[in-house]
């Protein structure tokens, strides 16, 4: 029997004659429109496409599934196009081809830039079908059963792809065998004297161990019928990535690793789950700790046991999973289920409801993204399988990844909560935000409506949706801060040309938006602030005066003020550290925006640049923000002289930010890096300490110094 033949027969199983017949139409037309195509190992390619509808023919997908996953490469690979598709079987068969063709007519720098595209249109075609995503897993699982015929560097960065991307979705979903047979491939291809040690090692130890199996199994079984509890046993091989995982993870031998058969015990009803439960803690005792209830909290793909390890015969450890018959069918099925058992049971819609709020969280982040690659490592992040299980104060469960803080958890209840937090309570004590989350750990997150994220959190956080959320409000939150600066920096350059910012008309902005290519007024003075576009030369384009490359002298007026209250947008150079009453200038960077240098900088002095770059700035006289001075003090080495001096700091109304010391025989050099509000309130700083008899010599520090090396650190 040929393979067409041989889908055609299983698909007669659930499908009704006209769909069977559609579907041999498909098969012809995927014949016709690869004629003469071979794939890398020989065989013609159609024998592909129907390879990959018959996997989803186990899954029971219907009909119009099955005739995509036949044409799935008819777009990409012929001359075949989605209207001949739609006109031939439909809009919705079309519609599922397209979402499954790559995007190779368009050129890419790099290799990663097109994955991360192709994922992003899988994705957004996922959203709207999530048929579409059996069809592509079920076409990987072909490709990894056949990727011998490939070269050893093409295996590899296909395995690899398969073990970060496509059996982690595959989990995601709940679809268990195909999730596990990806893993034992990818493990295969990437590496392949690891996978054939152990393989053998398998085989030697499924003979010796038959006999144990056998054994544990009738007594599960006789315990059960002691307890009436009607079940069906089933002994399980663990996969052979699982073995490995583990041995990777306790740094074990394969001899060490006992638990190679797992057992599942399947009943008729919850209530039967828990009294099962108790009838095989009683036939062998439990492993402490090692207890997992995922009926009463389920994972987040919908999969539900209960979860127990006992010392079984001789000390062998038992692994044991007892489910409902339904809990069963959605642990090996997963969102398939929903094609494969066509009920109305709750578990299932729940799970499609999970699976549906999980795509548009992708959305989300694929929309917010700076990049595709940017995208592509919140997906990966995103995929990670290992879960804690939270409650909310109001008792609600939530799942993270393992590794979750308390960031993490405030942006899964809300962006804005993320967004606002200051301060986290777990179990009803306060902890700082990085502090990883444990299961059954209670959480309540603080929040100040003026907070905004903290780019630190980026080190810490590990779900995609905080750190894409978080990348995306220090983005927005550094374009208005520039956008603001650029603002007045344009307007001080139209000062020195005699206009104003408020007498450009819309007719001036038009034509400098069509001439700059830029999509608002916005945009303009943030590329301004961010020092992109020179203030100037945009000055001039928008008033239309004078040759662009004509110098111009700042008037008095035309003076930038710093607030301090900028943000990112306006930063303080740490060669010379600026604190108000210096005399100071300012450059505008490109990417970093307007960087403020005392006017006697060194560093500043040899960078120097064109005039353009240098701006008029200075003081606000009503600036009220902390600035970092760093002094250096040689006191005389007596007891005490440390406390002295911080407690003269201290009483001067300053904040030491950071110190550090060197002994040099009688003396000992202090280097602090203190707050002020002024030169005025440095100088009261440096006057008490003068008081200190001990102190020999008192610095103020610029350039090149250890605070400042330490303080980066």
């Amino acid at each position: 029997m040929s393979d067409a033949e041989a889908l055609l027969q299983e698909v007669s199983a659930y499908l009704k004659p006209e769909d069977v017949e559609n579907i041999q139409r498909a098969v012809a037309f995927s014949k016709a429109a690869h004629h003469g195509q071979l794939r890398q190992s020989g065989d013609a390619y159609v024998s592909h496409p129907i390879a990959v509808a018959r996997i989803l023919t186990a899954l029971h997908l219907d009909t119009q599934a099955i005739i995509a996953a036949l044409l799935h490469d008819v777009i990409e690979d012929t001359d075949v196009s989605t209207d001949d598709v739609a006109a031939q079987f439909g809009k919705p068969v079309a519609e599922l081809v397209d979402g499954l063709s790559k995007l190779d007519k368009l050129q890419f720098e790099t290799r990663e830039d097109a994955q991360a595209e192709n994922f992003r249109k899988m994705l957004m075609a996922m959203a709207r079908d999530v048929r579409v995503i059996l069809i592509k897993l079920s076409d990987r699982l072909h490709n990894m059963r056949t990727l011998d015929a490939m070269s050893r560097e093409k295996c590899e960065r296909i395995a690899r792809e398969t073990m970060e991307i496509y059996a982690p979705i595959a989990n995601r979903l709940g679809l268990n065998e195909i999730y596990h047979e990806l893993q034992d491939l990818s493990f295969m291809h990437l590496h392949p004297n690891r996978h054939s040690v152990l393989s053998k090692a398998l085989k030697v130890a499924r003979g010796n161990r038959r006999e144990v199996v056998g054994k544990i199994l009738d007594a599960i079984r006789h315990r059960l019928e002691e307890f009436k509890i009607h079940a069906e046993v089933r002994g399980r091989e663990k996969h052979l990535y699982g073995i490995y995982q583990k041995m990777q993870a306790k740094s074990l031998a394969f001899s060490e690793v006992l638990d190679i058969y797992g057992f599942r015990v399947l009943v008729d009803d919850v209530p039967a789950c828990y009294v099962a439960l108790g009838a095989l803690h009683a036939l062998y005792k439990p492993f402490p700790g090692k207890f997992k209830d995922y009926i009463a909290i389920p994972k987040a793909n919908g999969y539900q046991s209960l979860h127990t390890t006992l010392f079984g015969p001789f000390g062998t450890p038992i692994e044991v999973q007892i489910r409902t018959v339904e809990m069963d069918r959605i642990a090996e099925a997963g969102v398939a289920s929903h094609w494969l058992y066509k009920t109305a049971d709750a578990p299932i819609n729940e799970l499609h409801v999970k699976t549906h709020q999980w795509l548009q969280s992708l959305l989300e982040s694929l929309s917010q993204s700076g990049n595709s690659v940017e995208f592509l490592e919140h997906l990966k992040i995103d995929l990670f399988p290992d879960e804690v299980y939270v409650f909310t104060p109001q008792g609600k469960i939530l799942s993270l990844p393992r590794g979750a803080t308390a960031v993490d958890f405030a942006y899964s209840v809300h962006t804005d909560i993320g967004n606002r937090c200051v301060a986290s309570k777990v179990n009803f004590e306060l902890v700082p935000l990085r502090t990883e989350l444990k299961n059954g750990d209670r959480v309540e997150i603080i929040t100040a409506p003026h907070a905004h994220p903290n780019p630190s959190w980026l080190s810490y956080v590990v779900t995609s949706k905080a750190r894409s959320q978080i990348r995306y409000a220090l983005r927005t939150l550094h374009l208005d801060e520039s956008a603001a600066l650029g603002e007045r920096l344009l307007n001080q350059a139209l000062g020195s040309l005699g206009l104003k910012l408020s007498e450009m008309d819309d007719a001036h902005w038009d034509k400098l938006l069509k001439e700059t290519g830029a999509k608002s007024r916005q945009e303009v003075f943030a590329d301004i602030g961010l020092g992109r576009s020179l203030n100037m030369v945009i000055a001039r384009k928008l008033a239309r005066v004078g040759d662009e490359n004509t110098a111009h002298v700042s008037g008095a007026n035309n003076v930038i003020t710093i607030l301090g209250t900028e943000g990112t947008a306006v930063q303080f150079a740490k060669c010379c550290r600026p604190i108000p009453g210096d005399p100071i200038i300012g450059v505008l960077k490109s990417g970093q925006g307007l960087v403020v240098h005392t006017h006697d900088c060194p560093v500043l002095r040899k960078g120097r640049a064109g005039a353009d770059e240098w701006l008029d700035v200075a003081w606000d006289k009503n600036i009220n923000k902390l600035f970092d001075v760093s002094i250096k003090l040689i006191v005389a080495n007596q007891r005490g002289v440390l406390a002295k001096v911080a407690s003269a700091i201290a009483d001067a109304g300053s904040n030491i930010e950071n110190a550090q010391f060197s002994n040099e025989g009688d003396y000992t050099t202090l280097y602090f890096c203190l707050q002020v509000n002024n030169r005025l309130h440095m100088a009261q700083v440096l006057r008490a300490l003068r008081q200190i008899p001990e102190v020999v010599r008192i610095t103020r520090m610029k350039g090149s110094m250890p605070l400042t090396q330490v303080k980066q650190q």
